[in-house]
């Protein structure tokens, strides 16, 4: 039976309200599923609690079980909700062509990511030479870790200092596993790589975001407002710093023509957020 709002008062029902969004960006980390004991105790909610949040997101078809009083997972409904806002938003139509010419030019990975308020989302690719067209991808709607990204690094650039270390400090650094062997661990560290991107216009890293891993970035700008950021990702044995900077060019020409026409995309007509 589906939650009567009216009858609850208002502390409970946002508490149920972050419990409900806690449960749902949990599980997003784990597409194989987890029981219910085992979620409980990472979000830290009563055991009862949790079993009814995920009873009700089960009615309204957030989540499954994956067998018969087995893990929870996520459906599809989340991806179908993100992906008819985007294809809504017109943020394709605006972005494809681009997209597309440089993954053509680059031969690898280009991503679009956008700002929303203190958050990088990535939200469409194109694949260059082994794979054409733009599509959406599994790891699209995830934010950008800020720190050891080279999106993340392209908006940090753009922003003062300040602005930029707070971001990173809210979001924090992760855990090893989460980035590469040269990632910045320390605020100090990652100040470098920005005061170098900014000299240089575009943001670079190598074995940052993941062992092995290239990539390079530039901040997309409407107006003088930065309001997105489009990367190149590749094998650092393709992506070495020669070709980087050999693309550079292409990436800040592409990121300059998205600027202008992202009018017409009410995603990004939206006034900008991400301001320092």
């Amino acid at each position: 039976m589906f939650l009567n709002w009216k009858h609850i008062p208002y502390y409970k029902m946002n508490l149920a309200l972050e419990r409900g969004l806690a449960v749902l960006e949990h599980l997003t980390r784990y597409p194989e599923g987890l029981p219910l004991s085992l979620l409980a105790s990472e979000l830290d909610i009563p055991l009862s609690a949790c079993h009814r949040l995920l009873a009700d997101l089960q009615q309204r078809g957030y989540v499954r079980q994956a067998r018969k009083q087995g893990d929870y997972v996520l459906t599809l409904k989340m991806v179908s909700l993100g992906l008819g806002f985007l294809s809504s938003a017109g943020i394709v139509d605006v972005a494809e062509p681009l997209l597309e010419r440089l993954a053509q030019t680059s031969g690898e990975l280009v991503r679009l990511s956008i700002i929303d308020d203190d958050r990088l989302t990535w939200v469409a690719k194109s694949q260059g030479m082994r794979q054409t067209g733009l599509r959406y991808d599994p790891d699209m709607g995830m934010d950008a870790r800020l720190s050891c990204t080279a999106s993340g690094h392209a908006w940090l650039m753009s922003l003062s200092d300040e602005r930029a270390l707070g971001l990173v400090s809210r979001q924090g650094f992760g855990l090893p596993s989460a980035y590469g062997p040269k990632a910045p661990t320390t605020l100090k560290a990652l100040l470098g790589f920005l005061h170098a991107a900014r000299v240089r216009g575009y943001a670079m890293i190598d074995e940052v975001f993941a062992p092995g891993m290239a990539a390079m970035a530039a901040p997309v700008c409407r107006r003088k407002e930065v309001i997105g950021v489009i990367s190149i990702a590749g094998p650092r044995s393709r992506l070495d710093s020669a070709l980087m900077h050999e693309l550079a060019p292409a990436l800040l020409s592409s990121a300059a023509q998205l600027g202008p026409i992202s009018n017409a995309s009410t995603l990004f007509g939206r006034p900008p957020l991400g301001k320092g």
